[in-house]
């Protein structure tokens, strides 16, 4: 299966136009810092920065601009994927991202679902659980990056 998707179209223009890979992994690196820039000011005003800032003014927004940097960032790595998808399956580097991208989004939905959110999100203070949540979910969104760095170096 992995061969298979190698061989299809958008691979093979990937693979023999340097010009469409640069552009595709600047869309991964722009989708990548959207993701990230949103998350990392979402946690650290559920950690307690920008108290000015009304938390159910930029969560909402942050969250929505988290989500658009995901699918962008997913749909862009797969298509990067597809050029040497038998290599980088193997490749524990690529194997620890996805295992990190799991967890940031496990724990974005947990703490999206959780009720510690609706009531930070009506004013109320932010409860402990979902700061812990929230200093996790810097780390392990900062850990994906570095693990996505690492891919090339493995």
């Amino acid at each position: 299966m992995l061969e298979w998707l190698e061989g299809l179209p958008h691979a093979t223009v990937l693979r023999h136009s340097g010009t469409a890979y640069l552009f595709v992994n600047a869309a991964h690196i722009a989708s990548i810092g959207l993701l990230l820039s949103s998350i990392v000011c979402l946690d650290l005003r559920l950690l307690g920065a920008f108290r000015s800032v009304p938390l159910a003014a930029v969560g909402p927004f942050l969250s929505r601009m988290a989500g658009t940097g995901l699918l962008l960032a997913v749909v862009t790595g797969f298509w990067l994927f597809s050029v040497r998808a038998t290599e980088y399956a193997g490749n524990p580097a690529f194997l620890a991202k996805l295992g990190l991208l799991a967890l940031g989004l496990l724990n974005a939905v947990v703490l999206h679902a959780g009720p510690g959110w609706r009531r930070a999100l009506a004013g109320s203070r932010v409860p402990w659980l979902a700061r812990v949540q929230a200093a996790g979910s810097a780390a392990v969104w900062l850990a994906a990056v570095v693990a996505g760095r690492w891919i090339g170096f493995v």
